[in-house]
């Protein structure tokens, strides 16, 4: 009966297009209508409009470059409100901030009251709501909270609208911590993509099962689950429904005087098209992403088209079509009632087709990934010190580092898929933001050391420089749970030009002290030859002229500093005999076929072959684990060098040293701390060689004897650990195409494998590309060089050269790798502590005394935090900042996942009182991940899907409320607590009694 209906239907309706005489207005009937019983087309009209590619953000704004590609955002805006205001029912979603908000800042006052009207009612609709489609597999998730916030606030001070949907169409995979901390923990109702393996996409649509609810968290479980859809196969419409100017899909010619007349016939094509996706889609409502790549640049062109296909789509009645938005399907999809197939963990690898892994640019533009996770780190604690001195409504302040990072972890950006002079323009911006932040960070050290010395008779200190990049070289003694602030007071530095004339003796012209007077053991270090040489010439290479002056060593030595806070070092000529720095010994060994070489001082101790120079034994007295590494480009050709290199051991009473250069353009440096169980190897690779016209990609190997069962840990930007088996899939039986390729994933704190004894474990500084390929064996990819494009898009082979008068090189990189082995069930401690201090670490601010003021220099130490509280060891203080609206965005963090760890993986408490305890807190209030709604609205608003075949999980514990009197702040595992703190006033910092920690 519903056929013969239809086609009597189809029939009338012709008869009534063949008898209009002639042609006359149309007016187009678009009203938004739900029908029961029929599939409803939901038409979401969008524009991905990509925050940096082939052209650069602001490019890409104006519409310069263009011989790149045509693409002109502001067009874009332009074109579609205008389109909006036409019609009341169309309807159009955006979700790149950093383009609206430049945009928005152009427009009248006037122009603004009809966006907010278009706002206000429905038909502009902020999705997602970042500044840029993050990446999901390169980034930090503190970046991605940050550059989430930053839109997510953006949006609230001028609409007043919180986003409800994730729109994450475009990036090359699909992380765990995006659908939970991301997505449920923002208070998003859903989270639509585009890109999944081809075989997943293949069985989830011939299973029905594109659209999931996925839990993404094994800590938080249902309490953090999230509706998630996947389109069939891409974010642009079905083939022949784009309306570019410039596209080819036939528009519908629906005017009797003119030839080609064919609204029946597209008609039947839309049909066709709806009927195909419902078929592979749960409940009778489908979505169609009417949009792609910097389209509506013409918007009427696009609008023309849905009218007349809504019109008469819904004329011909075998489907009902409307403009939509992903909030008006998700509520569709809300309202079935439908029971939604469950999914775990994450996406990635991501391969679009055989022998196509996505899976190379999880290390691709590696110092570009370093440089943003410095600038990250350097945010945090240029904010705090923000909050400390007190936030100026003016600039210098941290703003422009902030909104750098923020379009830096666009899905094209931290993921070194762009063009070249694209990348360049990140590291530009992010150079200008941290040129403005270190002011306010100077100036706020500055303020801090100068009220320590007010009572002292001390010049003032104003000349406050800083080494960001130092800060590794001291780091080793950290607490893990918050950011730490240290102030270095440096004086005599010309003693440190004069160290090249001492070799192989024991003391030197150098003394470190305390802030309280106490000599302090340190010790003095060679550069390496690669370090030197790379100094060199890269500035030679950006500043057009060589250094003036080439430092030759550097200086190490145990610090204590106290949790938001900062300590004094003096370093200076020491005026007694004996207190001085130690120059390292020096030994270099001949090649021997019987002789190893011991390095380590304490527990830990690593076994060299004095023959082939490397590494055979990692031994710990404590566990007495073993293992050993070598470098490979992969897992066929091991790099061999054509003559002997260097090796050297380096030795003293604070670290010892092991030098090695593999080959001419590989070298690294293993570091053993005195006191500590882990070994740091610090990598220096490039210029890879082209020269033989093949490309390259470095990797390094740590292999051991362990019967790992293939089976392996990768991290969820920085956050959750995930289990990967060697060829296998949770979700469907994998086809192996690419057994390198395909068991690579991305990490952002580390790797490890695992026995029934033994866990060994290895910390990255940035993103890399890992996997373990051989039981026992783990690899991390650390570089690569091509000289092909991979023809997905970018056009231009990843080749990174620096030149010198227009001759240039391969990109060289510096970067370090942290390795520990533990027995089974303690390294988890391990992984969380030193993956906290590797994400932030020291920061070193110096300035000059002459010797009379020195002398008088008195203790200068600061801790922002109740000198008798200990911050618990299993959290961490994410954000401390100061907003302009006076309020203070505060952010904890459970560092642990459940069962991760017998004694950490426990509730765990912070109390406010002790954190801020010379200040009255009038209000405390808990707020959503993006500090964009309350807590509490969100959790009433948050919808209750059914799972298929859903059993009773064990119960999700959170933390509770937080009670205004005590002001405890519980977190359970894996959870982030944000909360907006009020103060009765904001006060000074007070004197160094109150301060001061123990």
């Amino acid at each position: 009966m519903m056929g013969a209906a239809t086609v009597l239907l189809v029939v009338i309706v012709a008869a009534i297009w063949v008898a209009q005489s002639h042609s006359e207005y149309i007016e187009y009937n678009t009203t938004q209508r739900i029908v029961n019983g029929q599939i409803n087309v939901h038409l979401v009209p969008h524009s991905h409009d990509d925050v940096g590619w082939l052209k650069t953000v602001d490019q890409y704004y104006v519409g310069a470059n263009n011989s790149i590609r045509g693409a002109c955002v502001q067009n874009v805006l332009d074109s579609v409100i205008s389109a909006l205001l036409e019609d009341k029912n169309r309807k159009f979603i955006y979700v790149e901030m950093a383009f609206f908000q430049r945009w928005w800042r152009q427009q009248s006052k006037a122009k603004k009251i009809k966006v907010k009207e278009l706002v206000d009612s429905g038909q502009l609709e902020f999705i997602n709501g970042g500044m840029c489609m993050h990446d999901e597999a390169t980034p930090h998730y503190i970046d991605l909270i940050d550059q989430t916030t930053l839109g997510h606030q953006f949006i609230k001070d001028e609409f007043s609208k919180t986003p409800r949907v994730g729109w994450q169409i475009d990036p090359f995979g699909h992380s765990a911590v995006q659908a939970y901390l991301l997505g449920a923990e923002l208070g998003f109702d859903s989270l639509f993509f585009a890109r999944i393996d081809y075989q997943d996409r293949a069985k989830r649509l011939k299973e029905k099962m594109l659209e999931v609810i996925w839990q993404g968290s094994r800590s938080l479980g249902s309490s953090s689950q999230i509706f998630t859809g996947i389109f069939p196969r891409h974010y642009d419409p079905p083939d022949g429904f784009t309306f570019e100017i410039n596209d080819v899909s036939p528009p519908i010619q629906d005017d009797i005087e003119l030839f080609d007349y064919n609204v029946q016939e597209r008609v039947n094509d839309f049909v066709a098209a709806a009927i195909y996706q419902a078929n592979v889609t749960r409940t009778n409502h489908i979505m169609w992403a009417m949009g792609t790549d910097f389209r509506y640049q013409y918007a009427d062109s696009w609008f023309r088209q849905m009218d007349k296909f809504i019109h008469y789509v819904n004329q011909d009645g075998r489907v009902n079509a409307l403009y939509s938005t992903p909030s008006i399907y998700t509520d569709s999809k809300y309202a079935a009632n439908e029971q939604w197939p469950l999914k775990v963990d994450d996406f990635f690898p991501y391969a679009d087709k055989p022998n196509a892994y996505w899976t190379g640019y999880f290390t691709s533009r590696p110092a570009l990934k370093g440089y943003v996770r410095v600038m990250s780190g350097y945010y945090q604690a240029a904010r705090q010190l923000e909050f400390f001195k007190g936030r100026n409504a003016s600039r210098p302040n941290t703003n422009l580092l902030a909104e750098a990072l923020a379009i830096a972890q666009h899905h094209d950006a931290v993921s070194g898929t762009e063009r070249q002079h694209v990348a360049a323009d990140y590291a530009l911006r992010l150079s200008l933001g941290y040129k403005e932040a270190e002011v306010v960070v100077a100036s706020a050290l500055a303020f801090l050391v100068n009220q320590k010395l007010s009572s002292q008779q001390v010049k003032p200190v104003t000349d406050l420089q800083q080494a960001m990049h130092s800060g590794h070289r001291i780091s080793f003694l950290l607490s893990s749970t918050q950011y730490k602030l240290l102030s270095f007071i440096r004086s005599y530095v010309e003693q440190w030009k004069k160290l090249g004339q001492y070799n192989n003796v024991s003391t030197t012209d150098i003394s470190v002290k305390d802030s309280a007077g106490n000599e302090v053991e340190s010790q003095i270090l060679p550069l390496s030859n690669a370090t030197s040489i790379l100094r060199k010439y890269y500035v030679k290479a950006y500043l057009g002229k060589s250094p003036g002056s080439e430092p030759k060593y550097w200086l190490a030595f145990p610090v204590s500093v106290p949790p938001l806070g900062f300590s004094t070092y003096i370093v200076s000529k020491p005026r007694q005999t004996g207190n001085r720095s130690t120059i390292s010994k020096v030994h270099k060994s001949e090649r021997s076929t019987n002789t190893s070489i011991e390095v380590g001082q304490g527990n830990l101790k690593l076994l060299y072959s004095a023959d082939e120079r490397k590494l055979t034994h990692y031994v710990n007295s404590r566990n007495l684990a073993s293992g050993a590494y070598v470098f490979r480009p992969n897992g066929s050709f091991p790099i061999r060098s054509d003559r002997q290199e260097s090796f050297a051991v380096l030795s003293g009473p604070v670290l010892d040293e092991v030098h090695q250069q593999l080959n001419p353009w590989i070298s690294q440096i293993t570091r053993i701390f005195k006191g500590k169980e882990h070994a740091e190897v610090e990598f220096t690779v490039g210029p890879i060689p082209v020269d033989d016209n093949i490309g390259k990609e470095l990797i390094t190997q740590f292999t051991t004897s362990m019967k790992t069962n293939k089976t392996f840990y990768t991290d969820s930007n920085g956050r959750d650990f995930i289990k990967r088996i060697r060829d296998f899939r949770t979700d469907w039986d994998l086809q192996v195409n690419q057994p390198i390729a395909g068991n690579y994933y991305p990490v952002n704190l580390g790797i490890y494998v695992q026995d029934s004894n033994t866990e060994l474990s290895v910390l990255v500084d940035r993103s890399v590309g890992v996997s373990s390929l051989v039981d026992g064996q783990v690899e991390l990819m650390l570089h690569r060089r091509l000289i092909h494009d991979d023809t997905r898009g970018v056009g231009e082979a990843l080749n990174e050269t620096v030149c010198i008068a227009g001759s240039c090189e391969g990109l060289t990189i510096q970067g370090k790798l942290y390795l520990k082995i533990d027995p089974i069930g303690e390294g988890a401690k391990w992984r969380r502590t030193v993956g906290q201090e590797l994400y932030s670490p020291l920061l070193l601010a110096f300035t000059e005394q002459d010797g009379d003021n020195l002398s008088n220099f008195q203790s200068s130490t600061f801790s922002g935090i109740d000198s008798s509280y200990s911050f618990p060891n299993n959290t961490a203080l994410l954000t401390l900042q100061e907003l302009y609206s006076g309020k203070i965005l505060l952010r904890l963090a459970h560092l642990y996942e459940i069962e991760e760890d017998k004694d950490y993986s426990a509730m765990a408490s912070v109390e406010l009182l002790k954190l801020f305890p010379n200040k009255k807190i009038r209000k405390v209030t808990e707020m959503s991940l993006s500090a964009n709604q309350e807590r509490a609205e969100m959790e009433k608003k948050r919808l209750a899907w059914k799972v298929e075949g859903s059993t009773k999980e064990t119960k999700v514990v959170r933390g509770g409320p937080v009670d205004p009197e005590k002001l405890v702040v519980e977190l359970a595992p894996m959870e982030i607590r944000t909360f907006f703190i009020e103060f009765a006033s904001l006060q000074t910092v007070p004197e160094a009694e109150n301060q001061a920690a123990t």
